[in-house]
Order: C-alpha cells, then sequence, then structure tokens
C-alpha cells in the first residue's frame, strides 16, 4: 500500500450528510471527520507536504482562506470553522518557549491564573469590552459565505462562559470571588451573555453557518473547575440560551469542553440539549465507552487521545482508529478526529496516520 493511500483518493465533502450523521439519522455511507482546529503550523506542513498551494499565487489576499479549505477538504472535512474577528479582549497571558518540533514563533501563552483584568467592581467598569455588531466583525462570514465551495458548510465557534469568567477574573480570583464578590461574578457572566448572544444573532444571520461549536473548558482530570452548583447558575444557563437560540434558527449546538463533566453531563443533555459533545481524554474517559452511554443520545466528536496520537506508533493509531470506529459508527451520531484540536506537537505523520486509516475505513 502506498503512504496515505486514503488521504489520495478524492474526497467529495457533504455537510448535509454530516448534519445528518450528527443528528444520529442513520449510520453514514462514510467517516465524517471533524476537528475543533488545527493549529496554523500543521496547517501549513500539510499544505507544503502535499502541494495544495500550487495553483494559488503567493500574492493572492485570499491565499490563507483558501488553505484553510484546501486543507480542510483534504483532512475529510465537510466544513470550515469561521469567527467574528476584531473582538478580542484583553486578557493576562504568560509567555514560555515552544518545544515542539514545529514550535511557534514567540512561544506558547496561557492565561494569568492569578488574578485577571477584572477582578474589583472599578475594573469591570472599566474593562473594554468589545462590540459583536461592528460591519467588519463578520467579514470572515461574509468571505467564506461567498467562496466557500457549495459541498461545505461554515461551523461558527461561540460559547466560552466558563472560559471567560477564570480568564478574566483569574482562576484564583474567580474562586474566592464567588464565596466574597458574588455580586460582581454575575455581572461578569451577564455580560458575557450579551456579547455571545450578539455573536449568534451574526453568525445566525448568514444561512450557510449550519452548526455552532459552543467551546469552554469547564473541568480538568477529576472535576468540573467549579462547583456542579456554580457551575448550573453561571455557565450552564448562558449555553442553555445559546443553544436554544441555535435550535430555533434551525441550527446544531455542538459542545467542546475538556475535563471530567460527570456530575453536569445530565444537565447538558437535558437541560441545556446540546447535540454533540467533543474533547475526550483517555485517563478521564473513553470514546467507545461512552458510545453505549450517552452516545446514544447526543453526537460524539473525536476522541483519538492527544498524549496517545504523541506517543504512539502508525500501527497502534491504524489500530485505534479501526476499533474506534467499529463501536462508534453504527447508528451515526460520531465524527473521527483528535481528543481535543491538532496541537503543533503531535507527530504530523501520526495525525496524517489517523485520518487517512479513517478515509481506508469508508472504503
Amino acid at each position: 500500500m502506498s503512504e496515505y493511500e486514503g488521504l489520495l483518493k478524492e474526497h467529495q465533502p457533504d455537510w448535509q450528510a454530516l448534519l445528518n450523521n450528527v443528528r444520529g439519522n442513520g449510520t453514514p455511507k462514510r467517516v465524517h471527520h471533524m476537528e475543533l482546529f488545527h493549529d496554523p503550523e500543521i496547517r501549513d506542513a500539510i499544505a507544503h507536504r502535499f502541494h495544495l498551494m500550487e495553483n494559488i499565487p503567493e500574492g493572492d489576499p485570499d491565499r490563507e482562506r483558501k488553505k484553510l479549505i484546501a486543507v480542510n477538504r483534504f483532512c475529510g472535512f465537510d466544513h470550515v470553522s469561521v469567527n467574528l474577528v476584531g473582538i478580542d479582549m484583553p486578557m493576562r497571558h504568560c509567555s514560555v518557549q515552544d518545544t515542539a518540533d514545529m514550535a511557534r514563533v514567540g512561544g506558547r501563552a496561557y492565561m494569568e491564573e492569578h488574578a485577571g483584568p477584572i477582578t474589583t467592581w472599578e475594573e469591570f467598569e472599566r474593562y473594554p469590552w468589545p462590540n459583536p455588531l461592528v460591519p467588519e466583525a463578520a467579514r470572515e462570514l461574509e468571505w467564506f459565505s461567498q467562496n466557500l465551495p457549495e459541498d461545505m458548510c461554515i461551523v461558527a465557534h461561540t460559547g466560552h462562559f466558563c472560559e471567560f469568567l477564570a480568564w478574566l477574573m483569574g482562576y484564583e480570583a474567580l474562586c474566592y470571588a464567588l464565596h466574597d464578590q458574588r455580586d460582581l461574578v454575575r455581572a461578569i457572566a451577564d455580560r458575557i451573555l450579551e456579547l455571545h448572544q450578539a455573536e449568534m444573532d451574526r453568525f445566525l444571520s448568514f444561512d450557510r453557518v449550519k452548526l455552532i461549536w459552543g467551546s469552554d473548558d469547564m473541568g480538568f482530570k477529576t472535576g468540573t473547575l467549579i462547583s456542579p452548583e456554580h457551575m448550573r447558575e453561571f455557565v450552564l444557563q448562558g449555553h442553555k440560551k445559546l443553544a436554544d437560540r441555535a435550535h430555533e434558527a434551525g441550527r446544531l449546538y455542538l459542545l467542546h469542553s475538556c475535563g471530567r463533566l460527570d456530575q453536569i453531563m445530565g444537565d447538558l443533555i437535558d437541560h441545556v440539549r446540546i447535540d454533540a459533545k467533543h474533547s475526550f481524554e483517555d485517563t478521564i474517559e473513553d470514546v467507545r465507552q461512552d458510545k453505549a452511554g450517552y452516545g446514544q443520545r447526543i453526537a460524539l466528536l473525536g476522541g483519538i487521545d492527544v498524549d496517545f496520537l504523541c506517543r504512539a506508533n502508525e500501527q497502534a493509531i491504524r489500530q485505534r482508529v479501526r476499533e474506534t470506529l467499529d463501536v462508534c459508527m453504527l447508528g451515526g451520531r460520531y465524527c473521527l478526529g483528535s481528543g481535543n484540536s491538532v496541537a503543533n506537537y503531535i507527530p504530523l505523520d501520526n495525525y496524517l496516520a489517523m485520518i487517512d486509516e479513517g478515509r481506508l475505513y469508508s472504503n
């Protein structure tokens, strides 16, 4: 067998088949692939290795957009992910050297955990909240709506309720504030909801946006970042409002969250009414086991553990993919992908083996 035989076969995206798969309308005819995102270094490496940009001039002002489409199609996706632009929120970051083989210039950044930009009412009043309604915020949505091939759809990302609380206050400060300044936590949560509802209105005004992906890390290895009760009060209500709005508009609402969510999965399925769950780590839960549980009620996205992808050899990765698809494909409600995202420290050949095996499985 030649290297990456499956990837070198022509792939025909079908966004409607993707939606039917997520809804559980029977076993799909082929494997559908989804990722939260590729790190830019991974996307660039795939485009370079497989000559995906040969017909796009260096000076093309839309070169990066066309690269996203080309790489996603090559990797078996039926979609591209598009966000509003120019509405970033000032945070406090710490930086470290990136030691990956495809290292990021400038290193990797992570959030300051002790104290964020809002820990007092005075800081809350001074904070420069962005405005998602400015016309230029939707320029990427406008371009992809006009130029994306008809067999692909747009996935829009929003819903960072728990993350923004922890980032704006600092995780440590948030934990204290839940006891000492609940009114401030409430005020920040309300502003986050206003922001996301405005984002949602922009997303839903574009017909080619077919799925909304709430991306909100809520937990760690053994539990939720804040108590389940606080999750229900300050986080899940926001997701419910977004999910309700998406459903009213005929869109699906997916959820990405890292961490152990056992204590709130019932809330997410029955109250928030998510259509799919993403992010699976073997030390927390195995997607193959979840298929027989809540995987009968919502779709499961990804599940090939990132640590496994980093450390395993090609044969083990291909076997894990086949075993996962044998369990999860039946009846639909499964998309193949990494357990979290395709980070630049995942060996490229390992990631390619995963998606290649998924393509071969369909034939």
